[in-house]
């Protein structure tokens, strides 16, 4: 311990290394529940590539494992601590370094908050389309760890899809540069996609080139109610079909619309059995509403609602933006899952879930990006109560089980992390964790980044 102090001292100033125990433990773990996490030695705060190639020199020379963090809003334990690592948090590295509206891209550090950029660029007419519901709290270099999506998804896609060109400084603290900023390019391996949704486990990203579309119009909001998720699930199906391109189409279960009303007083429909919200960010928004209010009827919708202005359209996602806060409020605890299906198997995912929750006696609420059948089940708990915890450890296994049978994935934007190691493993099978732990190792050949994450 000693020997690792006085080697990263020799780099790095005063202010960027925290050794106190009880600041360093707050730095332990990220949002997720059931996940393990271990007591890092230190915790190390840089804000240059010199610095951060310091911290991984030196442990590759003391073969020290790194945890790199960002803002540790994630739900799937990949920025937890392990035992005598290294924390390195990103967030001091919050520069936005160009925003370039010729060639529509920004060039930022890591640790710069979503909600900054988006905000910076919107100044320049543009527009950065990933939106995490913590984007007001989360980090770009976050963001690509975990390939982040959001709200928009369904038309601007995510993460993933943005982030052009990398600077990245490997295991053994040499730097080296990916990608392109430039609209087009091809050469050689993508070795930039290689690192979004990495989970710190290949390189530490101190740079990233992303890509900005110009900024749309303001977006108007409908809200369908249905006495059924079938029926919801049965729009969101004729929406997609007819060829629809909504900035946004998200569900909230009946759990999830009274958890959200008792926490706010928003006044949404307690009688309601599924909540659609569709938006559009077109030139003639009001007439896109129209045609999707029609398929909404045409499924079921017992009352159709579509805002007539801006105002009352924010008014209309505020309540889904708080989903995930109210259903924190029915029980002591949450365990967030984060499964994407097929949109043609939404429903059977939804009503599946339902049949998890009665057989487990638990409360599981469902807000979904319906667009892209990125459902999120809501397990909310007792943590208190042993038994209790135990079925909602079970349930949520079950659900990805169940996502896996109707051709799913386990995770659409939330990553693997520790929460969920072995599903990976079933996800991709033998042959692809043995290629995926080649890679790893072509990277990381002391094991060194983020150890106990993805395999």
């Amino acid at each position: 311990m000693d020997d690792l102090l006085e080697r990263l001292r020799a780099g790095l100033p005063a202010e960027a290394l925290i050794t106190d125990p009880d600041v360093t433990s707050s730095y332990a773990n990220d949002m997720a529940s059931f996940c393990a996490a271990g007591t890092p030695s230190v915790v190390v705060l840089p804000r240059t590539v010199e610095q951060v190639q310091h911290v991984m020199r030196t442990a590759t020379a003391l073969r020290v494992p790194v945890v790199p963090q960002g803002a540790r809003t994630g739900l799937s334990g990949a920025a937890n601590a392990s035992d005598g690592c290294i924390v390195l948090s990103l967030t001091k590295m919050d520069r936005i370094l160009e925003i370039s509206p010729v060639d529509r891209i920004a060039v930022v550090e890591p640790g710069v908050i979503n909600a900054v950029l988006s905000r910076a660029v919107n100044e320049h007419g543009l527009y950065y389309p990933p939106d995490p519901s913590s984007w007001e709290m989360c980090t770009i270099g976050g963001n690509i760890g975990t390939a982040s999506g959001g709200l928009c998804c369904v038309k601007y896609g995510v993460t993933a899809e943005y982030v052009l060109g990398l600077d990245v400084v490997l295991a053994d603290g040499r730097l080296m540069t990916t990608g392109r900023r430039t609209a087009k390019g091809v050469a050689g391996y993508d070795l930039t996609r290689l690192f979004v949704g990495s989970e710190g486990s290949l390189g530490i990203v101190v740079k990233a080139v992303l890509a900005l579309r110009p900024q749309p119009p303001a977006q108007l909001v409908l809200a369908a109610e249905f006495d059924s998720a079938a029926a919801a699930c049965e729009a969101v199906c004729a929406i997609m079909e007819r060829g629809h391109t909504p900035s946004l189409l998200e569900l909230m279960d009946r759990t999830t619309v009274h958890a959200v009303n008792a926490m706010a007083n928003m006044g949404l429909p307690d009688s309601t059995e599924a909540l659609l919200l569709a938006a559009f960010d077109t030139p003639d928004p009001a007439a896109d509403l129209a045609a999707v209010g029609a398929l909404c009827g045409a499924a079921g919708a017992t009352q159709v609602v579509p805002a007539d202005t801006v105002a009352e359209s924010e008014l209309l996602l505020q309540a889904r933006r708080l989903s995930l806060t109210a259903l924190e409020t029915v029980k002591s605890a949450t365990m967030i899952d984060d499964v994407c299906v097929p949109r043609s198997k939404l429903g059977a995912m939804i009503e599946g879930t339902a049949v998890i929750a009665e057989k487990y006696d638990l409360t599981i609420g469902i807000c979904a990006h319906a667009g892209d059948g990125n459902t999120h089940p809501v397990v909310c708990f007792d943590h208190t109560d042993a038994d209790e915890s135990r079925r909602a450890r079970e349930s949520f296994d079950e659900i990805m089980a169940l996502g896996l049978e109707l051709g799913g994935t386990i995770t659409g934007e939330h990553g693997v992390g520790v929460l969920k190691k072995e599903w990976l493993a079933r996800e991709l099978g033998p042959v692809g964790v043995e290629m995926q732990r080649g890679i790893k190792q072509t990277f990381d050949p002391l094991g060194l980044l983020n150890p106990g994450k993805l395999f």
